[in-house]
């Protein structure tokens, strides 16, 4: 099925349902293709997500369809000065039809429009095809992500205390991402402090790290490896799988591992736009 067929549209809360099996059954037959772990544990999680997304201000949701059945999905967080893509899936029965080039080149085309300065995602690295469509329409890789899973550690870390996040604490935790990526991502934090999962860490009194969340969900950014060895140590909960650890990052790495953490997969950062090399610890979420 050519890619001239496929309609994108916005998403709205009367697709939820339907996006959501969608999303759950493509990603389990990639994954089962590959013989690896469902990132979605049962239906009902990737419904949890298709719904947040698409009721959460500020995140853009769109669905294809092709011959007038709806084929897939794709949402872009637009809350900060980058923008983060995914989930990004396509129905199992129309595959290769061209409907996700059609949505990855919409959001790309919406990026250039509204003169949003860098947009970036997480590839699963196991899949080769969406791995090639990603650089074929412009995205550079970046950076690779191991996946880690397991029980949370529920430790502390002498001298680095990890509290809740609050309205106040957020322009000490903007200026710390931007002295480490070049930009806040202030929205996705706003959000998160007020969903309840964010988190500071203090370090000799002052804010030298914090997390959006532990997980698939949740990014994190330290002046250190310290700060972020805290924040996961106090995580009372993993959101979606655990954290994704940059894997050139070896201390933190062997730290998990000593934690019982392990691999589940590796997973690859990808860019389009602005970039700057990470100058500190950091901790990306599912979306970037």
């Amino acid at each position: 099925m050519p890619q001239a067929n496929a309609k994108i549209r916005r998403a709205t809360r009367e697709d939820i349902e339907l996006l959501g099996d969608s999303c759950y059954r493509a990603f389990c037959t990639v994954a089962d293709e590959h013989n690896f772990p469902h990132e979605f544990p049962a239906p009902e999680a990737a419904d949890g997500v298709v719904r947040s997304m698409v009721s959460t201000a500020g995140i853009y949701g769109i669905a294809a369809e092709l011959n007038g059945r709806v084929a897939g999905s794709n949402f872009m967080d637009e809350r900060s000065t980058i923008a983060g893509i995914g989930p990004i899936s396509v129905d199992p029965e129309v595959q290769n039809s061209g409907a996700g080039r059609a949505m990855m080149q919409h959001m790309l085309d919406r990026v250039a429009a509204n003169r949003i300065p860098g947009v970036r995602l997480v590839q699963t690295a196991y899949h080769n095809r969406s791995l090639s469509l990603y650089s074929k329409i412009g995205f550079e890789i970046r950076e690779p992500l191991s996946v880690m899973v397991g029980a949370p550690i529920g430790e502390s870390i002498s001298g680095y205390k990890v509290r809740a996040a609050t309205d106040a604490d957020l322009d000490a935790c903007n200026r710390l991402c931007v002295s480490v990526h070049g930009h806040d991502r202030g929205g996705e934090l706003r959000g998160a402090i007020q969903g309840g999962t964010a988190a500071v860490v203090e370090h000799l009194g002052r804010i030298t790290g914090y997390a959006s969340a532990i997980g698939y969900a949740g990014h994190a950014v330290g002046e250190s490896n310290e700060e972020l060895k805290a924040l996961i140590s106090a995580a009372p909960e993993f959101l979606g799988c655990g954290p994704l650890i940059p894997s050139r990052n070896g201390d933190l790495l062997r730290w998990c591992y000593s934690k019982g953490l392990r691999l589940m997969q590796q997973m690859t950062l990808m860019t389009v736009g602005l970039y700057n090399e990470p100058r500190s610890p950091f901790i990306p979420s599912i979306l970037y």
